[in-house]
């Protein structure tokens, strides 16, 4: 006839033996968890009889672990930890801007803006262990929908199923030239122009080249116009424009840090309205941080006014 299985203990009754393991008296150990001696003498009977192993050797002056006793205590100081540290953690989700937040960012903004987001978590949300991956946007979609990140920063609009978008700013892009180029340093070059100059753009897979290539349609550029497809990153494809390779179109807020060391390079703005990106936070429709990432939007927004961007939202 198979034996029966113990009782689940307690953890009134794990605490109450673990105090008397530890003290290895009844008066110190009820002191210790703040119990009456009658009361934890009780909890750990009840334990032994739910196991139906001797946890205890009583004598009239002192207490000692029985060898099952010996080995059980530990685990029961094991358990008792994470316990505690499964009520900390409830503690810290009940709590918000502390834990970890894993961002993703794209490419084409991590360097720019990440500056900011850095100085604001540190500055206000000190608790929050924020976690930065940079990867292109199919890639961070992927990592939201499946669980990998919790909230993305990058240019929308994105039409993806279960994402809620929070728009940040918009960004005008502006045209950059060798210095010697015919369009270096206007201000107010027609989205007319781009029909036929000899365009460098990013790789494909970068939301920026697609971008690009939409406001070069929208210009009435042809199917047919050169493009050239070179870079891997801004930076690289900043150095081809120096290079003489050709221009390329470049987001406001990257422009400072991608040709501001480079006298080889000028930078052209086009007439109102500009052709422009917007960038916002995105995160799974009905996400359980819902409310904390709309407010941490609003504070991103703030900070991120110094900046040469128009505030939306």
């Amino acid at each position: 006839m198979p034996q029966a299985r113990p009782r689940q203990p307690s953890l009134a009754q794990l605490r109450a033996f673990a105090a008397v393991a530890e003290q290895l008296h009844f008066r110190d150990a009820a002191t210790a968890i703040g119990m009456s001696q009658p009361a934890l003498s009780g909890a750990v009977s009840a334990l032994e009889d739910a196991l139906g192993v001797q946890l205890l050797e009583r004598t009239t002056r002192k207490v000692l672990l029985s060898p099952a006793g010996e080995r059980l205590a530990a685990r029961a100081r094991t358990v008792l930890e994470a316990v505690g540290a499964f009520m900390e953690e409830a503690d810290a989700v009940r709590a918000p801007f502390t834990g970890v937040l894993r961002l993703g960012v794209i490419p084409t903004v991590a360097p720019y803006l990440l500056p900011t987001v850095l100085r604001l978590v540190h500055e206000s949300y000190p608790a929050l262990d924020l976690q930065v991956h940079e990867e292109q946007t199919s890639s961070l979609l992927d990592g939201l929908t499946q669980g990998r990140l919790d909230l993305l920063l990058l240019a929308v609009p994105l039409g993806a199923p279960g994402v809620t978008e929070i728009p940040l700013f918009d960004e005008d892009f502006v045209l950059v030239t060798p210095s010697d180029h015919w369009l270096a340093g206007r201000g107010d070059i027609p989205r007319a122009a781009l029909r036929e100059l000899e365009l460098l753009l990013l790789d494909e897979g970068h939301c920026l080249r697609d971008q690009a290539l939409d406001v070069c349609r929208e210009a009435g550029r042809t199917e047919g116009a050169p493009v050239t497809t070179s870079a891997a990153g801004l930076s690289t494809l900043v150095q081809l424009v120096g290079g003489g390779l050709g221009v390329t179109l470049l987001p406001r807020t990257a422009l400072r840090v991608e040709t501001g060391r480079n006298d080889q390079l000028s930078t052209g703005y086009f007439a109102d309205p500009a052709p422009s990106r917007r960038i916002a936070l995105a995160m799974r429709a009905g996400a359980a941080r819902q409310g904390e990432f709309e407010e941490f939007a609003v504070a991103l927004r703030m900070a991120l006014r110094g900046l040469p961007v128009r505030i939306v939202g």
